[in-house]
């Protein structure tokens, strides 16, 4: 019978149909369900139960914070007490101190050279007293790189973010709860590898202070401790 209905199908009309399948369905003893749901409606309720990416909502506090915080970092660059190459973006997450690899470090190291000190204190007067988070990036070129302690960029571009950390902590007394350091090798580019400029201006180091209103894409210090109290 199943068959000889798919075979009519096509010389019975829609209302005829239905009137005969929900005739079927009895006689095989099936229920009638509740809402059916189209696939476009099944898109739409799945869709919802996501939770959407949050919207990034930057205060007038928060600006205005960034705001006098770059005035003062530019001043610091007019009067030279910020050598080397520096750029001073203010963006979407934050305030970013943008340093080019040779103003901290040799070529192929991590170590930070004893005369860029001077300008990691004067940074870390002006951002001690914030409560904003401070996440340092360190970046390379796509030239590959392949030494004993750096295997490739990627250890090479998370040593130097890290070594700054430190220095941060041990030298200029920043809280550590504050800090976190990200290495993202050639990958996070900002200019062309194809050329020699362009390779140098990848090649950086980005101490970003991010907006008071970002902090919850950081985890809790606070809850890290509760946690592992709570473990003891």
């Amino acid at each position: 019978t199943f068959f000889v209905l798919l075979y009519s199908f096509s010389t019975v009309d829609a209302q005829k149909f239905k009137a005969i399948m929900t005739a079927f369905q009895g006689t095989l003893g099936v229920m009638d369900g509740g809402k059916m749901i189209t696939p476009s409606e099944a898109i739409h309720d799945a869709a919802l139960d996501l939770d959407p990416t949050p919207t990034i909502e930057v205060s007038d506090k928060d600006f205005e914070q960034m705001e006098a915080l770059r005035e003062e970092m530019q001043a610091l660059v007019a009067d030279g007490q910020l050598e080397g190459n520096v750029e001073i973006i203010h963006e979407e997450r934050g305030l970013i101190v943008r340093f080019a690899d040779r103003a901290f470090f040799d070529l192929g190291k991590a170590d930070i050279r004893p005369d860029a000190k001077s300008a990691l204190h004067k940074i870390a007067e002006l951002i001690r007293p914030l409560e904003n988070h401070v996440r340092i990036e360190g970046h390379t070129d796509t030239l590959p790189i392949q030494t004993e302690r750096f295997p490739s960029n990627w250890e090479l571009s998370t040593a130097r973010a890290t070594s700054v950390i430190r220095f941060l902590i041990e030298e200029s007394k920043m809280r550590p709860e504050r800090l976190s350091a990200a290495g993202y090798g050639e990958y996070r580019p900002v200019d062309d590898n194809s050329t020699v400029v362009g390779r140098a201006r990848n090649r950086r180091v980005d101490l970003v202070i991010m907006h008071l209103g970002m902090s919850y894409t950081e985890p809790s210090f606070s809850s890290i401790i509760d946690d592992i109290g709570s473990e003891l």
